[in-house]
């Protein structure tokens, strides 16, 4: 396909949106708009019919996979590669202009990248070493504290400005807490996730001759989901764009659901105050879902009042109501869900498995429900439990990379030393590192020469030399080899395979997922250069990366819904927040209650509240054909029995479009099954009497339109109705 027949298959807002060429543009894509459609379309024309060179064009996204397809779409529209395009992820980009920059903010070039594991490992160290009551100061909100400060781009001193002479004490405990953190990183010549913007938007902001050079080069700026931006996120798009203003943001107002994490809805509901003459368009026609669901979500979201108000519409059939289910407790809304799936299966022979997706709003929630599922022998899929590559034996051989590639990381040699075992024991480790500390050496320099150093013990100090030695040699060798070949030759040598065999009943898999890492850096050095595509101008000296600095800086970046695999025929689990981006024709929203969708830490404010009801829309929004929204009468937390309450987003449904049902046991369920007519009087034991105005469906499974005496037509199922003949 052409850039023009892809242009021809647009609709008149989509075309609006892809033909704007200068200028701000402010796009507002509905769900299942088709705004990566847009998006590919407009880079393929500015590229084809404008001659804008690809490597003068910055798109930005939130996922690898959406960088990734987002590339190969604008491949097929131009028939060749875009190269020097620059796709990726806010943090990728982040990575990229520090790799090339950051001896200009005092590091090098050759940097390592903590994660959100290392992070809290370093905060907890900090802690100790500062003395503080770690029962008192929990570490993780220390953590997150931090984070806050450096997404709203504070470092340690203007966060202390702002607090002032006498702040709280939890507020004094983050504060010192943060400026031997971030000190601590400096010394090991690392950033963590958060710092791959912060320090960009500073290296911009205060190095004006790498700010000019930037602007000049991307004089075309695109970013998608622009709604899930955070402030560190809009300087850095804000430094880059303010002088050309060719800026185009595509987003969703109504999906933000990202402020516990520091996004910001500010930054896409004020874009046209910040960038005066700004285009806007509305994509609202949307290519996903039913009109009934369509309906349900319009009718929700606008209970917000924050929004820039839009209405989703399709061309597609009405489609079938979305279903209410009661159940008495989890166990019986997780037995219902997997019940309904394996009926399904059996009724549509086109069905597969991967078309039924279950998202709950707490990670906690996936227990009932695996549970079940699996007791059926359902394949499924759980987006959120342990992570590849947070995987311990994955974090062990990891380790040894990034020292390789970066000698004074030191919580990669801590981890790195101790495993597999080789006689260097806490006292003699702490020595060792001490020294590297007061001699301002790294840990792998301080263990070469372990053994001229006293106050380390002489078995121990061999077995540290030797360690350095083997170090020292494979980052040699890191220079020319490929980081799969490097990696192989370091299992084998160190024995790991044999070693994670030998420790039980889990040791096997334990060395699959070793050998299946060998098999990912094999990908990427297939892969070759940046998953960006490498910049047009020449690197500075030094910032060549290695195949082992890509590698290590793929992994640092890979986000959680990337490893998700959409071929595979599995039932997904996830929460509401992994859904976002996704689409499945049967969606399930479990746990539809009071304190859990609303969130009880949503309950203090008006902002709070809309973020979760914008939530509860994403999640309507993902499902293509039909909607089952589940709540339970109780639910167990802590280990005891809890009473909830139906959601209050559920009174939000417009009920023209709500089927109401029961989650009862099967042998509890039917009534009289299929034998009600038209005209029957019947009774519910919460709706009360009523007459059956039609019947429809299956003999097996037939659907009931019952008028009852409350003035309200209802659609039930007759085998979860529980409805009786009335007499008289």
């Amino acid at each position: 396909m052409t850039v023009q027949d892809q242009l021809d298959t647009l609709n008149p807002a989509q075309r609006e949106a892809a033909e704007h060429v200068e200028g701000p543009l402010l796009v507002l894509a509905g769900a299942g708009s088709g705004k990566t459609r847009v998006l590919t379309t407009r880079v393929a024309l500015l590229i084809d019919e404008h001659g804008v060179p690809p490597e003068r064009i910055l798109a930005v996204t939130f996922t690898n996979r959406a960088a990734s397809e987002m590339r190969e779409r604008i491949e097929r529209l131009l028939g060749e590669p875009p190269a020097g395009l620059w796709a990726g992820t806010f943090h990728a980009f982040g990575a990229w202009l520090l790799r090339r920059h950051a001896p200009r903010i005092g590091w090098s070039h050759r940097f390592t990248i903590h994660d959100a594991d290392e992070t809290l490992s370093r905060v907890e160290r900090v802690m100790e070493a500062l003395e503080l009551d770690r029962e008192r100061w929990h570490p993780r909100a220390v953590r997150s504290h931090i984070s806050d400060a450096k997404n709203w781009l504070l470092t340690p001193g203007a966060r202390a400005a702002m607090l002032g002479p006498d702040p709280e004490p939890f507020e004094r405990v983050v504060q010192d807490v943060y400026e031997a953190y971030q000190a601590s990183l400096k010394r090991q010549d690392a950033f963590d996730f958060d710092d791959l913007l912060m320090k960009a938007v500073e290296l911009l902001r205060d190095e004006k001759e790498v700010l000019e050079r930037y602007r000049s080069r991307f004089s075309f700026i695109l970013v998608d989901e622009y709604q899930d931006t955070n402030h560190a996120q809009y300087r850095l798009v804000q430094l880059l764009a303010e002088r050309h203003r060719n800026l185009m943001v595509v987003g969703d107002d109504d999906q933000s659901i990202y402020g516990w994490r520091g996004a910001d809805v500010r930054n896409i509901l004020e874009f046209e105050e910040d960038f005066e003459g700004c285009h806007t368009v509305r994509l609202e026609k949307n290519y996903r879902s039913t009109g009934r669901i369509l309906a349900a979500a319009n009718h929700v979201i606008r209970h917000n009042r924050h929004r820039k108000g839009k209405t989703l519409f399709t061309d597609g059939p009405e489609g079938e109501p979305l279903l209410l289910v009661r159940a008495d407790d989890d166990a019986a809304e997780a037995r219902w869900i997997a019940d309904t799936i394996e009926e399904r299966m059996e009724e549509d022979p086109a069905a597969r498995y991967r078309d039924f997706a279950i998202l709950y709003r707490t990670n906690a929630q996936s227990r009932a429900l695996e549970d079940a599922i699996r007791r059926r022998g359902i394949p499924y899929q759980i987006v959120g439990g342990v992570r590849f590559y947070e995987r311990r034996e994955i974090r062990d051989v990891l380790a040894y990379l990034r020292l390789l590639a970066n000698p004074r990381d030191r919580a990669a040699f801590e981890r790195a030393v101790r495993w597999p075992r080789r006689g260097v024991g806490e006292v003699t480790r702490s020595r060792l590192l001490a020294r590297a500390r007061e001699e301002g050496i790294s840990p792998v320099e301080a263990s070469l020469t372990a053994t001229e150093a006293d106050e380390i013990p002489t078995a121990g100090a061999r077995a540290l030399e030797a360690f350095g030695e083997l170090v020292e040699r494979y980052r040699r060798l890191a220079e020319g080899l490929p980081a799969a070949e490097l990696l192989r030759r370091l299992v084998e040598e160190l024995d790991i395979l044999q070693a994670l065999r030998e420790e039980g009943a889990e040791g096997e898999e334990r060395a699959e997922n070793v050998e299946e890492l060998v098999a990912a850096a094999a990908e990427i050095d297939e892969r070759g250069a940046d998953t960006a595509v490498p910049a047009a101008e020449p690197e500075e000296p030094g910032a060549e990366l290695t195949s082992l600095d890509r590698f290590l800086q793929e992994v640092a970046l890979v986000a959680e819904i990337d490893r998700h695999d959409p071929e595979a025929d599995a039932v997904l689990l996830m929460t509401l927040h992994n859904s976002k981006g996704l689409e499945f024709p049967w969606v399930f929203l479990a746990g539809m209650e009071e304190g859990l969708c609303p969130h009880a830490r949503s309950s203090g404010s008006r902002e709070e509240l809309e973020e979760e009801r914008r939530l509860f829309y994403v999640g309507l929004t993902r499902a293509r054909h039909r909607v089952a929204l589940t709540h339970a009468s109780s639910r167990r937390r802590w280990g005891r029995r809890s009473w909830s309450a139906p959601s209050s987003f559920l009174r939000e449904l417009p009920e023209e479009h709500v089927e109401e049902l029961r989650a009862g046991d099967r042998a509890e369920q039917g009534g009289r099954g299929p034998s009600w007519s038209a005209g029957d009087a019947v009774r519910h034991p919460r709706f009360g009497a009523g007459t059956v105005l039609e019947v429809a469906g299956s003999a097996r499974d037939p659907r009931i339109v019952v008028a009852f005496e409350d003035g309200r037509t209802r659609r039930l199922i007759a085998r979860y109705a529980d409805l009786e003949a009335a007499s008289g």
